[in-house]
Formats: structure tokens, sequence, C-alpha cells
């Protein structure tokens, strides 16, 4: 296997291609821009796993900077439900069409309304741990990280989730507390240390 072959920016030029060992010389630092041939684009030394390993470089992280306000989380709440409630809709009309007996479909219906919140709750640490992301949250291009833009942990998404009781006591004010912050974190987002964050701006 042929060792790589980095290009570095100096002075704002490309120079190159150098041998790991010929880097040493050459005053990397963990922000310079370097890349091999088969890479796309440059990339800071300390996001390259094998410059970091053999320069002895701590993987840096950029604190987020765009984040998602009250709208898109409104809208993607509403998306979330709307399928939530679409699955459970669809499932209930196959217990309908098999159960003859009336009143114990309703009463199947009545449970399963009452148990909404719960699957809901589910399905969003399901989707936050799989992708950061629910459905409804993955249309409008915004994620839930950790505080450096990370993926969270389970624990943290779990906590934020079960946060949101808080959030809605009382009158939804740890909602409407991300107006009173820049970062637009709700209380549960507080609690669990975690960021909505979009790729872009939208």
């Amino acid at each position: 296997m042929s060792e790589n072959l980095y290009y570095l920016v100096a002075n704002g030029k490309p120079t190159g291609p150098f041998t790991l060992e010929e880097l040493k010389n050459r005053s990397v630092k963990p922000d310079s821009f370097l890349k091999t041939q088969e890479m796309d684009d440059y990339k800071e030394a300390h996001e390259i796993e094998e410059l970091r390993t053999f320069l002895g470089f701590a993987k840096e992280f950029t604190a987020p900077q765009y984040y998602a306000g009250f709208d898109l989380r409104l809208l993607a709440t509403a998306i979330d439900w709307f399928i939530v409630f679409g699955i459970f809709a669809f499932f209930e009309l196959l217990v309908a069409l098999y159960v003859a007996d009336e009143s114990a479909t309703q009463q199947n219906i009545i449970s399963g309304i009452l148990l909404l919140p719960f699957l809901k709750m589910f399905y969003n640490i399901y989707m936050e741990n799989y992708q950061q992301a629910t459905v409804g949250k993955k249309l409008l291009s915004i994620k839930v990280t950790d505080t450096r833009g990370l993926k969270p942990s389970l624990k943290q998404i779990i906590s934020r989730n079960l946060s949101k009781i808080l959030s809605m006591l009382p009158f939804f004010a740890g909602y409407l507390y991300l107006f009173l912050n820049k970062k637009q974190q709700t209380l549960h987002d507080k609690v669990a240390r975690t960021l909505v964050i979009k790729d872009r701006l939208i």
C-alpha cells in the first residue's frame, strides 16, 4: 500500500506533494490546509485522522453558528405529528377491519390516542439517536447536536425528550425560553446540553 502524499497550502498557494516525514519539517499546524490527490477538497490538518496520529494533533471542533429558530422547529414537530398520527390511523384501520366488535374497536382507538404522546417520544428518541433528526427535521435540514455540534449521546437524547415535560409547564414556557438566548435552546435543550442547528441559512 503506497504512502499518501499531501499538498499543503502555504502563503495562500498549494505546495507539494509531501510525504508524512517531509510534513514534519514544514511547520504544519492543526489549522493548516492539506489534501491528497484523492481528496475532493482541502481540510484542516486536525480533521485528517492520519495527520492527527502522525503529527500528534488533537481533533478540534468548530462551534455551530446557525441555530434552528422557533418557526423551523414548530414546522418539524407538526410534520412529525402528522407522520406518527398517520401510522397510528393506519394500524387502527387494520384493527377495525379485522375486529367485528364495535365497542372493542372504540376502546382500542381511545387507548391508542392516550398512548400517542409516548409513541411520539419513542419515535423522537429512535430517530435522533439513529440520525440526529426526525423526518420533519431532516426535511428542513435541521438536526440535534451536543454543544460542540457533534452527535449527542443516547443519554442526552433520552434526557432531552423526557425534559420536554418540563418545557410544557407552565403554558409551554420552556419552549418560549429559546427566544431569550442566542443559541435558541429550549429548556429541555438546556437540561440535556443539546442544540438544534441548521446546516445552512434558510
